[in-house]
């Protein structure tokens, strides 16, 4: 799959984290990555000055690494994030 990077790319990501019970927050930051996960609180920090494709990456990579409870999810998002979990990026 390949990933489009815009701001409804962007979007579809953060709404399929809102359902997932995480909070996205953008804030500055002086964090390499993209974004980091607070666990115990289930907040996701963006770095607000990355542009669009780091933070696509950063939430892809992020919903990657978390067990989602897929239940929750409508039948796109689901499709959508099996399809980001079989995508490798190339960084």
């Amino acid at each position: 799959m390949s990933l489009n990077y815009t701001q409804h790319t962007l979007e579809k990501l953060e709404q399929i984290l809102k359902v997932l019970n995480y909070r996205v927050r953008y804030e500055k930051g002086n964090f390499k990555t993209g974004a980091c996960l607070l666990q115990s609180s289930r907040v996701v920090v963006v770095n607000k000055f990355s542009n669009i494709e780091s933070k696509i990456n950063a939430l892809v990579l992020l919903l990657q690494q978390i067990k989602a409870d897929e239940s929750l999810l409508d039948e796109k998002q689901t499709q959508f994030l099996y399809s980001l979990k079989q995508t490798t990026l190339q960084l």
